[in-house]
Protein backbone atom coordinates (compact mmCIF):
# COMPACT_ATOMS: atom_id res chain seq x y z
CA UNK A 1 0.00 0.00 0.00
CA UNK A 2 1.03 3.22 -0.79
CA UNK A 3 -0.06 6.16 1.68
CA UNK A 4 2.97 8.69 1.20
CA UNK A 5 4.58 10.25 -2.04
CA UNK A 6 6.51 13.24 -3.24
CA UNK A 7 4.59 14.85 -5.72
CA UNK A 8 6.23 16.47 -9.02
CA UNK A 9 6.65 20.29 -8.79
CA UNK A 10 5.73 22.41 -11.26
CA UNK A 11 8.34 22.49 -13.15
CA UNK A 12 8.50 18.83 -13.37
CA UNK A 13 4.69 18.76 -14.38
CA UNK A 14 5.34 21.53 -17.06
CA UNK A 15 8.50 19.86 -18.59
CA UNK A 16 6.98 16.53 -18.59
CA UNK A 17 5.01 14.81 -21.52
CA UNK A 18 1.72 14.82 -19.38
CA UNK A 19 0.61 17.73 -21.61
CA UNK A 20 -0.86 19.92 -19.71
CA UNK A 21 -1.09 23.82 -20.52
CA UNK A 22 -1.94 25.17 -17.16
CA UNK A 23 -1.12 24.49 -13.39
CA UNK A 24 -3.51 25.04 -10.57
CA UNK A 25 -3.10 28.61 -8.87
CA UNK A 26 -2.87 26.88 -5.31
CA UNK A 27 0.27 25.46 -4.09
CA UNK A 28 0.65 21.81 -2.98
CA UNK A 29 2.66 20.28 -0.19
CA UNK A 30 6.16 18.97 -0.45
CA UNK A 31 4.99 15.46 0.67
CA UNK A 32 1.44 14.44 0.48
CA UNK A 33 -0.24 11.58 2.86
CA UNK A 34 -4.03 11.13 3.39
CA UNK A 35 -6.15 13.70 3.45
CA UNK A 36 -3.75 16.00 1.65
CA UNK A 37 -4.09 17.50 -1.84
CA UNK A 38 -1.54 17.03 -4.78
CA UNK A 39 -2.16 17.57 -8.09
CA UNK A 40 -3.52 15.12 -10.56
CA UNK A 41 -3.91 15.27 -14.50
CA UNK A 42 -7.53 14.61 -15.84
CA UNK A 43 -8.28 13.80 -19.62
CA UNK A 44 -9.74 17.18 -21.23
CA UNK A 45 -12.96 17.39 -23.16
CA UNK A 46 -13.58 16.85 -26.63
CA UNK A 47 -10.48 18.23 -28.63
CA UNK A 48 -8.94 19.29 -25.86
CA UNK A 49 -5.59 18.66 -23.65
CA UNK A 50 -5.16 17.27 -20.63
CA UNK A 51 -5.81 19.07 -17.43
CA UNK A 52 -4.26 19.28 -13.96
CA UNK A 53 -6.07 19.87 -10.54
CA UNK A 54 -5.65 19.45 -6.99
CA UNK A 55 -7.54 16.60 -5.86
CA UNK A 56 -8.01 15.33 -2.08
CA UNK A 57 -5.76 12.14 -1.27
CA UNK A 58 -7.97 9.54 -0.54
CA UNK A 59 -11.34 8.88 -2.54
CA UNK A 60 -14.40 10.08 -1.37
CA UNK A 61 -17.45 8.14 -2.72
CA UNK A 62 -20.06 9.81 -5.06
CA UNK A 63 -22.79 8.05 -3.08
CA UNK A 64 -21.74 9.09 0.50
CA UNK A 65 -24.45 10.51 2.72
CA UNK A 66 -22.93 13.88 4.41
CA UNK A 67 -19.52 15.30 4.57
CA UNK A 68 -18.14 13.27 7.83
CA UNK A 69 -19.27 9.94 6.12
CA UNK A 70 -17.47 10.69 3.19
CA UNK A 71 -14.04 11.47 4.88
CA UNK A 72 -14.44 8.54 7.00
CA UNK A 73 -15.03 6.45 4.45
CA UNK A 74 -11.30 8.42 2.57
CA UNK A 75 -8.91 7.30 4.75
CA UNK A 76 -9.42 4.27 3.37
CA UNK A 77 -9.71 4.16 -0.11
CA UNK A 78 -6.23 6.09 -0.58
CA UNK A 79 -5.34 2.87 -2.38
CA UNK A 80 -7.99 0.55 -5.14
CA UNK A 81 -6.67 -2.92 -6.06
CA UNK A 82 -6.95 -3.00 -9.75
CA UNK A 83 -7.95 -6.38 -9.52
CA UNK A 84 -11.06 -5.67 -7.75
CA UNK A 85 -11.74 -1.61 -8.38
CA UNK A 86 -14.71 -2.19 -10.80
CA UNK A 87 -16.64 -3.96 -8.91
CA UNK A 88 -15.84 -2.26 -5.18
CA UNK A 89 -18.73 -0.02 -4.41
CA UNK A 90 -16.02 2.80 -3.82
CA UNK A 91 -14.69 3.07 -6.96
CA UNK A 92 -16.79 1.01 -9.34
CA UNK A 93 -18.71 3.94 -10.26
CA UNK A 94 -15.13 5.94 -11.02
CA UNK A 95 -13.67 2.76 -13.07
CA UNK A 96 -16.95 2.28 -15.00
CA UNK A 97 -16.96 5.91 -15.78
CA UNK A 98 -13.79 6.04 -17.12
CA UNK A 99 -12.53 8.60 -14.62
CA UNK A 100 -8.73 7.67 -15.12
CA UNK A 101 -6.11 9.94 -13.23
CA UNK A 102 -2.60 10.49 -13.76
CA UNK A 103 -0.73 11.24 -10.33
CA UNK A 104 2.69 12.78 -11.08
CA UNK A 105 5.29 12.28 -8.77
CA UNK A 106 9.09 12.08 -7.94
CA UNK A 107 9.06 8.83 -5.61
CA UNK A 108 6.72 7.07 -3.24
CA UNK A 109 7.47 5.65 0.24
CA UNK A 110 7.25 1.85 1.71
CA UNK A 111 7.98 0.59 4.97
CA UNK A 112 11.06 -1.97 4.61
CA UNK A 113 11.12 -4.81 7.64
CA UNK A 114 14.42 -6.12 6.61
CA UNK A 115 16.46 -6.72 9.70
CA UNK A 116 13.76 -5.45 12.00
CA UNK A 117 14.55 -7.45 14.57
CA UNK A 118 17.85 -5.72 15.23
CA UNK A 119 15.77 -2.42 15.41
CA UNK A 120 13.60 -3.68 17.80
CA UNK A 121 11.07 -4.82 15.47
CA UNK A 122 10.53 -1.49 13.73
CA UNK A 123 10.44 -0.83 9.74
CA UNK A 124 12.66 1.99 8.18
CA UNK A 125 11.06 4.39 5.68
CA UNK A 126 12.19 3.85 1.96
CA UNK A 127 11.73 6.18 -0.91
CA UNK A 128 11.02 3.78 -3.96
CA UNK A 129 12.00 5.86 -7.14
CA UNK A 130 12.62 5.56 -11.19
CA UNK A 131 16.65 4.73 -11.40
CA UNK A 132 17.16 7.12 -13.77
CA UNK A 133 16.16 9.95 -11.19
CA UNK A 134 13.10 11.59 -13.48
CA UNK A 135 9.55 12.18 -12.27
CA UNK A 136 7.04 9.59 -13.25
CA UNK A 137 3.51 9.11 -13.36
CA UNK A 138 1.13 6.61 -11.43
CA UNK A 139 -1.95 5.66 -12.20
CA UNK A 140 -5.48 6.50 -10.38
CA UNK A 141 -9.04 7.07 -9.95
CA UNK A 142 -10.89 10.48 -9.61
CA UNK A 143 -14.34 10.84 -8.06
CA UNK A 144 -16.13 14.71 -7.00
CA UNK A 145 -18.71 14.58 -4.13
CA UNK A 146 -21.06 16.96 -3.87
CA UNK A 147 -22.49 18.23 -0.29
CA UNK A 148 -25.97 17.83 -0.32
CA UNK A 149 -26.29 20.82 2.01
CA UNK A 150 -24.24 23.21 0.71
CA UNK A 151 -23.66 21.98 -3.49
CA UNK A 152 -19.97 22.55 -2.76
CA UNK A 153 -17.74 19.95 -5.24
CA UNK A 154 -14.85 18.24 -3.50
CA UNK A 155 -12.13 16.16 -5.83
CA UNK A 156 -10.70 13.67 -4.33
CA UNK A 157 -8.55 10.35 -5.76
CA UNK A 158 -7.06 7.02 -5.16
CA UNK A 159 -3.75 5.19 -6.92
CA UNK A 160 -4.26 1.71 -8.54
CA UNK A 161 -2.39 -0.70 -7.07
CA UNK A 162 -1.13 -4.14 -7.93
CA UNK A 163 0.33 -7.39 -6.71
CA UNK A 164 4.05 -7.13 -6.03
CA UNK A 165 4.80 -10.71 -4.75
CA UNK A 166 8.26 -11.93 -5.44
CA UNK A 167 9.14 -8.33 -7.18
CA UNK A 168 13.15 -8.27 -6.52
CA UNK A 169 12.34 -4.32 -5.11
CA UNK A 170 8.62 -4.60 -3.94
CA UNK A 171 9.08 -7.69 -2.12
CA UNK A 172 11.38 -6.34 0.14
CA UNK A 173 8.84 -3.84 1.52
CA UNK A 174 6.56 -4.55 4.15
CA UNK A 175 5.82 -7.64 7.02
CA UNK A 176 6.46 -10.83 6.25
CA UNK A 177 3.70 -12.96 5.45
CA UNK A 178 1.68 -9.78 3.77
CA UNK A 179 1.22 -9.46 0.35
CA UNK A 180 3.72 -7.14 -1.62
CA UNK A 181 1.49 -3.93 -3.35
CA UNK A 182 2.81 -1.42 -5.50
CA UNK A 183 1.32 1.78 -7.26
CA UNK A 184 0.66 1.29 -11.25
CA UNK A 185 3.01 3.10 -12.92
CA UNK A 186 2.45 4.63 -16.07
CA UNK A 187 4.94 4.63 -19.11
CA UNK A 188 5.15 8.04 -20.39
CA UNK A 189 4.33 6.95 -24.11
CA UNK A 190 1.27 5.50 -22.41
CA UNK A 191 0.08 8.63 -20.51
CA UNK A 192 -2.55 9.46 -22.96
CA UNK A 193 -3.80 6.19 -23.94
CA UNK A 194 -4.66 5.65 -20.17
CA UNK A 195 -6.64 8.90 -19.91
CA UNK A 196 -8.23 7.58 -22.97
CA UNK A 197 -8.56 3.88 -21.95
CA UNK A 198 -11.41 1.71 -22.30
CA UNK A 199 -12.31 -0.13 -18.53
CA UNK A 200 -11.13 -3.19 -21.06
CA UNK A 201 -8.01 -1.45 -21.93
CA UNK A 202 -7.13 -0.12 -18.39
CA UNK A 203 -7.46 -3.19 -16.77
CA UNK A 204 -4.47 -4.50 -19.15
CA UNK A 205 -2.79 -1.75 -18.26
CA UNK A 206 -2.11 -2.93 -14.95
CA UNK A 207 1.26 -4.28 -14.03
CA UNK A 208 3.92 -4.20 -11.61
CA UNK A 209 7.19 -1.64 -13.08
CA UNK A 210 10.40 -3.80 -14.07
CA UNK A 211 12.86 -3.64 -10.60
CA UNK A 212 15.69 -2.89 -13.05
CA UNK A 213 14.02 0.81 -13.63
CA UNK A 214 13.34 1.50 -10.29
CA UNK A 215 15.44 1.88 -7.40
CA UNK A 216 14.79 2.58 -3.60
CA UNK A 217 16.60 3.84 -0.35
CA UNK A 218 16.28 4.28 3.37
CA UNK A 219 14.67 8.03 3.64
CA UNK A 220 13.44 8.38 7.55
CA UNK A 221 10.65 10.89 7.87
CA UNK A 222 12.21 14.20 9.65
CA UNK A 223 10.19 16.39 11.40
CA UNK A 224 6.30 15.68 10.46
CA UNK A 225 4.92 17.76 7.68
CA UNK A 226 2.45 20.55 7.48
CA UNK A 227 -1.23 19.68 6.88
CA UNK A 228 -1.52 20.08 3.30
CA UNK A 229 -5.43 19.62 3.33
CA UNK A 230 -7.75 22.48 1.55
CA UNK A 231 -10.82 20.32 2.67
Amino acid sequence: MCTNFVPSTRHEIAASRLGVLQLPAQDWPDEVFPGYVAPIVLRGGAGEPPRCELARFGLMPRWSGDHRKAIELSRGTYNARSETAAVKPSFRGAWHDRQWALVPMQGFFEPCWEDAALRGGTSVRWQIARADGASFAAAGLWEEWVDPTTGKAIRSFTLLTVNADGHPLMGRMHQQGDEKRMPVLVDPGDYARWLHASPVEAASMMRAWPASELRGWPAPRQAASANGSLF
